[in-house]
């Protein structure tokens, strides 16, 4: 019914007399219901409907046992309460969704065309009664359509209306956390691949696609999903659509490969594709990395780096020199620039660093070269993960944080980056690779790079930095700075008052042994330096660091004794 026609009708008062005549009885109710449908096509109607009292006789009548009448009552109720907050609220003082759902159920299992029909206005009630509303779509989920929909689905899969309209549905659903755990109940994963399967149209797919991509963001569906066979489907879209050109074929690649990495996420279904590296989606998804696609080298580095969750598999993936085909991708990034690609592979890279046993190896492979060529970038995110992957290839190996570290455009970098104050990520690892450098390598020529390059004062404000472990590196590298050149660093010393820091950390009482600790140590090895020698004497460290004698650490107690010892011999 047009517009006008719907005007018309509000304008006669045509409205207020319909609830009469919607008699469970009489022979008119289909066509009196099929004509409040068509008025509730048009917007502006649906107050009107709820105001004229419509709602409570139409939920009466779907109590009736006359498939007309349910299927004309399904419509107007639907169309009442599509994009209407009116039409949702009368529908549930008057109890609908619960009539209508328990009709799904009830008729769920009958696979006879006319009643497919009936389903499938009554899937589209559900959907417009509870579409973007958050306490309706929790209200369907406690009433148990979940179940109800999955089997549907499964019983009348050649029905196309039907499908889609589960689809929408489970598609809305699965935005709700709470619906998780009952899809994860359901063969809900069997059901969408096997549809996924049948499909050819390339919106059918998007659709299945929309409904996967929210439920695969829980861990037990993901292994279900693996299970179900998903990764082969999503394998296959990729081959065929990756030297494709149309708009469809660029969507489905990114959709399928975004969603492979998804499955990656979680722990048992990573594993399961791992498969001791000799999966076969294994061996595909690293056949993505030298591809020309940027897609495709996106998700396979992206993949890469949730494969390298353990040391297991980063171990296994460095000897079978993934690590080459990593540097091969950056270095055509370089230039490309891709920054979405380049964050990916040195994600990748900065995992695979972790185990002990492949910092040496990957080094020898020049990574720490590759990885610098980067060193311009201005992408936050691509500094914050070269600044992480560095620190993790020098963890342990002294000649690489020597070599690193002795090179004066890197520090220079570190030092920049480390006033990085919109960037609170990059401002901290940038802290912690230049605290690295010393730690690691020991060395009097790092030293001497960090002070000509200005670093010291960072490491003096890292010393009061929240994080515990990133107090604990600055004061360790400080310390370091103080043993193998005292004479170089007084001024910075004095400049950014690490004196005063060193006082505040010993007589806070919430700082931690360890830091008390190493804050003493500290100050035994600037005694050495005349001015800095000054101030300590001039804030009465003897005060507190006898204090500390009685602290309940053996550590720290045994430390102040000795330090109380040093700072009594020189006063």
């Amino acid at each position: 019914m047009d517009a006008n026609a719907s005007e018309k009708v509000q304008e006669m008062g045509v409205l207020s007399l319909l609830p009469t005549l919607l008699a469970p009885q009489s022979s008119c109710t289909p066509k009196v219901a099929n004509i409040i449908a068509e008025v509730a096509k048009n917007e502006f109607m649906r107050s009107p409907c709820v105001e004229a009292g419509l709602i409570p006789p139409l939920v009466q009548l779907l109590h009736s046992k006359d498939q007309e009448v349910l299927l004309q009552t399904g419509r107007a109720l639907g169309n009442i309460c599509y994009d209407s907050h009116e039409g949702r609220s009368a529908v549930d003082q008057a109890g609908g969704a619960q009539i209508v759902a328990g009709h799904i159920k009830s008729l769920s299992q009958n696979t006879d065309p006319d009643n497919g029909k009936l389903l499938t206005v009554f899937c589209g009630m559900l959907m417009n009664y509870s579409n973007e509303n958050d306490s309706l779509q929790a209200q369907l989920i406690n009433m148990g359509v979940i179940p109800t929909l999955v089997k549907l689905l499964g019983l009348h899969s050649d029905n196309t209306a039907l499908t889609e309209m589960c689809l929408i549905a489970f598609g809305n659903l699965a935005e709700l956390e709470s619906s998780k755990e009952q899809f994860a109940s359901t063969n809900i994963a069997e059901e969408l691949v096997r549809l996924f399967q049948k499909q050819a149209e390339h919106e059918k797919k998007e659709m299945i696609f929309e409904v996967l991509a929210p439920l695969a963001e829980n861990d037990v569906i993901k292994l279900q999903l693996v299970e179900a066979g998903l990764v082969e489907c999503l394998l296959d879209v990729v081959t065929h659509t990756v030297n494709g050109d149309r708009d469809e074929d660029v969507a489905q690649l990114k959709t399928a490969s975004d969603l492979m990495v998804l499955l990656l996420l979680g722990d048992e279904s990573m594993q399961k594709l791992f498969d001791a590296g000799k999966g076969s989606v294994f061996e595909r998804v690293l056949s993505w990395v030298p591809s020309h696609n940027h897609q495709l080298q996106l998700a396979g580095a992206l993949a890469i780096a949730n494969f390298a969750r353990n040391d297991g598999n980063c171990i296994q993936m460095v000897e079978s020199g993934i690590v080459q085909k990593l540097l091969e991708l950056l270095d055509r990034h370089v230039e490309e620039g891709n920054v979405t690609v380049q964050h990916a592979a040195l994600s990748a890279l900065r995992n695979l660093a972790i185990p002990v046993v492949n910092k040496a190896k990957m080094l020898s492979a020049g990574v720490s070269d590759t990885v610098l060529k980067f060193l311009p970038s201005e992408m936050p995110p691509v500094q914050f993960k070269l600044l992480g992957t560095l620190r993790m290839l020098i963890d342990t190996q002294a000649d690489a944080a020597d070599q690193l570290g002795t090179n004066s455009k890197l520090v220079e970098r570190l030092v920049e980056w480390c006033e990085a104050k919109d960037h609170a990520g990059v401002m901290g690892e940038s802290n912690r690779l230049l605290s690295a450098l010393i730690r690691h390598s020991k060395s009097k020529d790092v030293v001497k790079t960090v002070i000509q390059g200005a670093g010291v004062k960072h490491l003096v404000v890292m010393a009061m930095s929240e994080h515990m472990i990133m107090q604990n590196e600055a004061l360790v590298a400080l310390g370091l700075i103080a043993g193998l050149d005292l004479v170089g660093a007084e001024k910075d010393f004095v400049g950014a008052g690490l004196v005063q820091v060193l006082h505040k950390l010993l007589s806070d009482e919430r700082t931690a042994p360890e830091i008390k600790y190493n804050s003493m140590i500290l100050i035994c090895a600037v005694m050495g330096s005349e001015p800095l020698h000054k101030e300590v004497q001039g804030l009465a460290f003897i005060d507190v660091v006898s204090k500390l004698r009685s602290h309940e650490n053996k550590t720290v107690s045994h430390q102040a004794s000795l330090t109380e010892q040093r700072l009594t011999a020189q006063s």
